[in-house]
């Protein structure tokens, strides 16, 4: 380790909340499906900044798309109507099939707009505030305390309690178990459509459809966190998509964006007209800048036809690496959908993941504690792949020796 990334490092430690436990790299730049470091090392990324970055680093349309729009307005605030705005608004209703949209800074915002439509349909209703909502143990919703209460971890929750009241907690594709919590109270269930933080756990059909058919029955709102599984990682632009039903309102963040922040908070049906005027705001939300990256990323993704090429080159993923777990005794399940896909180990994962970082030059993370996490950009190819699994396995390997 040069001085020079050293220094940057210890002027990070110096200035930065110790919040995370950071790798000892410091990356300088992008290109592709590849990131390079302040001693311009190259970098094979499978993680894509936590499935951000779906069209790739340095992508020249996309850097045009902002260079234009920053050169015109970058900022007017939501008291008055922009361009870009407008476009994205549309191209993201029509992929999606819902009725309104509104533009948020972050996945966790878009969770919280999520849990008001919610909230203000129980009290249009009559329901005054004595309302639930049900999430799912294991899940992961982010970090803001509506989004935190949510999250079914206790580990995340317990330095923040008491958190959201009314939040009651059920078993990820386990019918009974929401059945056996809800109540006259329940409004509306939140759930990812795939767990992404819980170990790359893809909801059943069964269960889907189930828990539509309850919230059907009881006039209680479904709510789908698309955040990580959404914008065609699953192989369909939606994960929900897939399954033969539709939410009442669901979140999308991350790749929408390519790196520049920005997500949302979509409705239909009933859902749509729960919020009024004044019930929710933001002040950068919706900005011209970041609307005319998520315009330009929709623009891209029908263009490159990316939703199919990730069903091709997920299927190619997949096979790979099964085999990688058919080699391995310590590689113990593999699961997920698309370019979303996870293998559980024996043992926890930190090793293999560092390992491949500083010596193999491959990016991984991790899912929970023993689940290596594969969310590269969706604009890979099956070479990409077949490189991703040399290193893979020579961290593998590596972390068995170090056992």
């Amino acid at each position: 380790m040069n001085m020079e990334k050293q220094q940057y490092i210890d002027r990070a430690e110096q200035a930065l909340y110790k919040v995370y436990n950071r790798f000892p790299v410091v990356f300088d730049r992008g290109e592709g499906i590849c990131l390079y470091d302040t001693d311009g090392k190259e970098y094979l990324d499978f993680g894509a900044g936590i499935a951000v970055m779906g069209l790739g680093y340095n992508c020249r349309e996309f850097n045009e798309a902002l260079k234009v729009q920053m050169d015109k307005l970058c900022h007017t605030s939501n008291l008055f109507y922009n361009v870009p705005s407008i476009e994205a608004g549309e191209k993201l209703l029509k992929a999606s099939g819902m009725e309104k949209v509104f533009f948020t800074n972050s996945g966790a915002e878009a969770i919280e707009g999520l849990l008001k439509i919610a909230k203000r349909y129980a009290y249009n209703k009559g329901m005054g505030t004595d309302y639930e909502i049900i999430a799912m143990r294991h899940s992961f919703h982010g970090r803001t305390l509506g989004a935190l209460s949510v999250t079914g971890n206790d580990h995340y929750q317990e330095p923040f309690a008491p958190l959201v009241p009314g939040i009651r907690f059920a078993d990820f594709n386990d019918l009974d178990s929401v059945k056996a919590v809800w109540s006259e109270k329940t409004c509306g269930v939140i759930m990812e459509t795939i767990q992404g933080e819980g170990g790359i756990y893809p909801a059943s059909e069964e269960f889907l459809k189930g828990v539509r058919m309850l919230c059907d029955e009881h006039d209680a709102l479904l709510l789908l966190d698309e955040i990580q599984c959404g914008m065609g990682r699953s192989g369909h632009m939606f994960a929900w998509q897939a399954y033969g039903v539709s939410p009442d309102g669901m979140s999308v963040a991350k790749a929408l964006g390519n790196g520049v922040p920005v997500g949302a908070f979509l409705a239909q049906g009933k859902a749509a007209s729960a919020i009024v005027p004044g019930d929710h705001g933001t002040t950068y939300g919706g900005n011209p800048l970041v609307c005319a990256a998520a315009s330009k990323v929709l623009d891209l993704f029908e263009e490159w036809k990316l939703v199919e090429h990730v069903r091709e080159i997920g299927d190619y993923l997949w096979q790979k690496l099964e085999q990688v777990m058919d080699q391995y005794g310590c590689v113990k399940a593999h699961r997920g959908r698309g370019l979303m896909q996870g293998l559980e180990f024996a043992w926890p994962v930190a090793p293999v993941v560092k390992n491949a970082l500083l010596e193999q030059r491959l990016v991984l993370i991790s899912a929970g504690s023993n689940v290596i996490r594969f969310v590269p950009p969706l604009i890979i190819e099956r070479e990409d792949v077949d490189e991703m699994v040399r290193r893979l396995q020579a961290a593998i390997e590596a972390g068995i020796m170090n056992l």
